[in-house]
């Protein structure tokens, strides 16, 4: 059987004829209608036109053409994601009696092009604003480690439909941390590429500075293909890992977090040769710039529609952004030019190491019943607060690949791995080498918990 994991796997299939396309689309949309019960990580299933587009595929391959190196492999999209025909509403209710989308986002365009084929929008915050996917309208998309605990945000729909193996490919967005966050509580593979790199258009916008969109997927082989895909192009060879200088970001970094989370670092360190730790100023000044970025964006973003709906919005979603549209344009000016000063000091980094490693959140996924994590000795809630590590990465706009650890004994946790702009080749190469140490990789579910 093949594993539902695997992109390139279930692409294989189809491809050599072992399946068809329109038997595994059907056999996806099946397990999401019965199994995502519990999990709520779909907000609507594109059924027949999915299945149509299987058939299609089927046709293309018996009559010898190739549909591509994804042909057939279902993937789902953050609600944010146009898909031609479909209404995008971003997690909102005020989105919901727009038209359908037109066309494609590109990325949605460029995995149909690679035979891929979407069947779902999935679960995320409203607008993309919070780290938990706890959206009034739509629900919360639980952890399918545990479905007592958040999945993350504000891709949570995206991560956990990975983790339960309803789907081995889906897109998100990360703009403080959207992508990173999920993975490494759902324990499977995310990327934030190199701002820009990949195509934004036809993906709803939060912040115009910092937005990033990005794969999940329950293979590091199928993140690769599924980015390059997105990206347009193959990257370039991988480096040895073995040339690979690697150094542990510290202070700002190494608070925090859970003894569990550090001591899986702190092996994977040991496993490397044990790694210089390096620190970063002012992170918490970078972790503020970005809230201000991303606060005040969004607000202008959101104000004409704020001012005819704003009883349509989702409060804790209106109030920050409203709050982000009341701040003086001077206060903006000035975050970004410490996020230029910010940049100048990661990059800087890069001169002596080509990976940076750091935690992804402070530990496991906060109880959905208690949504906070313990920052500083202080309780905070944790839609606000679970990209404490991510947030001020974000700033420089550099990919970060997030790493789930394996060996942890408890919920999943992640790593992030972090390169220079336009490097994400060196984070493949350092994340192939630490999963055939079996350090990192897709958390295997529970037996029976939360299942």
């Amino acid at each position: 059987m093949t594993d539902p994991f695997d992109v390139l796997a279930i692409a294989a299939d189809i491809r050599q004829g072992r399946r068809s396309a329109v038997s595994v689309m059907t056999e996806t949309i099946a397990a999401m209608q019965v199994r995502d019960t519990s999990i709520n990580s779909v907000t609507r299933i594109f059924g027949p036109r999915a299945v149509g587009e299987a058939e299609q595929i089927d046709r293309r391959l018996t009559a010898g053409d190739d549909p591509g190196p994804l042909a057939g492999v279902p993937f789902g999209v953050k609600d944010l994601f146009d898909v031609a025909g479909e209404v995008t509403t971003a997690g909102s209710v005020v989105l919901r009696e727009s038209p359908p989308a037109a066309h494609d986002a590109t990325v949605v365009a460029r995995l149909r092009a690679a035979g891929a084929i979407p069947v779902a929008s999935l679960n995320m915050d409203e607008f993309a604003y919070g780290f938990a996917t706890d959206n009034a309208h739509y629900g919360i998309t639980r952890n399918p480690h545990d479905t007592a605990r958040l999945a993350g945000g504000s891709s949570g729909g995206s991560a956990a439909a990975v983790a339960a193996g309803l789907l081995s490919l889906t897109l998100g967005s990360d703009t403080n941390g959207s992508i990173r966050v999920p993975a490494s509580l759902c324990g499977v593979w995310g990327l934030k590429p190199t701002l820009g790199s990949v195509p934004r258009e036809g993906a709803y916008p939060f912040s115009a500075s910092l937005d990033v969109v990005g794969p999940f997927a329950g293979t590091l082989d199928g993140l690769r293909v599924a980015y390059e895909v997105m990206a347009g192009g193959p990257m370039p060879e991988l480096p040895a890992a073995s040339d690979l200088r690697v150094a542990k970001l510290g202070g700002w970094f190494g608070s925090n977090l859970s003894d569990a989370l550090a001591g899986a670092i702190d092996a994977v360190a040991a496993h490397l040769g044990g790694l210089e730790t390096v620190e970063l100023p002012e992170v918490a000044r970078a972790r503020a710039a970005s809230f201000l970025i991303t606060a005040a964006e969004g607000g202008t973003l959101h104000l004409p529609r704020l001012r005819r709906h704003a009883l349509r919005y989702d409060p804790a979603t209106r109030d920050r952004l409203i709050a982000g549209a009341l701040l003086p344009s001077a206060t903006l000016v000035q975050a970004h030019r410490f996020r230029g000063w910010f940049r100048e000091q990661v990059h800087a980094l890069f001169r002596s190491a080509d990976v940076l490693i750091a935690p992804a959140t402070v530990g496991e996924a906060p109880p959905v019943d208690q949504p906070t994590i313990v920052v500083d000795g202080q309780v905070v809630s944790a839609r606000a607060n679970l990209g404490l590590y991510t947030q001020p990465l974000s700033l420089a706009g550099v990919p970060i690949l997030s790493a789930p650890l394996l060996g942890t004994g408890g919920l999943p946790l992640g790593m992030q791995l972090i390169a220079a702009p336009g490097r994400e080749a060196a984070l493949f190469a350092l994340a192939g080498a630490l999963a055939r140490a079996g350090l990192v990789g897709r958390v295997p579910l529970p037996a029976v918990k939360g299942r």
